[in-house]
């Protein structure tokens, strides 16, 4: 018997209906059906942080999330983010401040400081080393990162406050 259904999704903000079985690992349906390469096949076990999404707003390990379980929720790529031309701003960071080396795992610290930042705008350092401490880099760049997490919020702060000095 094949178990396969009709599943709608949003991701990055577009509609999509995918035939897929519900047991189906999101990671699997974004790099083979929907040619969303951000997300890594690291441990396959949600232990590295190399495929993480956003889940409404929420960073997820996209390896152990069942696609079934998805309906109606939002999910957004490192793609979905932004774009060459119009980074978002925690790109912009991890680029200005060079924090990657491989790169392998920038995916995940990237949607992980996103997912922090959509929760607190000003976080500690504490706050930062705390959100990143289930994201594994085995280069060995995690100055960079960390420098490039408090130049991030800094950079969503200041778009926040030019944001509102527009409205007065």
């Amino acid at each position: 018997m094949n178990g396969t259904v009709e599943i709608d999704l949003t991701i990055n903000g577009a509609e999509t209906r995918i035939a897929a079985e519900p047991e189906t690992p999101l990671l699997y349906i974004l790099r083979n059906d929907l040619c969303l390469n951000s997300p890594k096949y690291g441990c396959g076990l949600g232990e590295c942080g190399a495929c993480a999404v956003l889940i409404d707003d929420h960073a997820a390990r996209s390896c152990t999330v069942p696609v079934g379980a998805l309906s109606g929720k939002s999910v957004t790529t490192l793609e979905g983010l932004g774009t060459t031309t119009s980074p978002h701003p925690v790109q912009t960071a991890f680029i200005e401040n060079q924090a990657a080396q491989c790169g392998y795992c920038l995916n995940g610290m990237i949607i992980t400081i996103v997912a922090l930042l959509k929760r607190t705008s000003s976080p500690s350092e504490d706050d930062i080393r705390n959100a990143l401490r289930h994201n594994l880099c085995r280069c060995g760049t995690h100055m960079e990162i960390l420098a490039a997490a408090r130049s991030a919020a800094e950079m969503c702060r200041n778009e926040a406050n030019d944001g509102r000095e527009e409205l007065q």
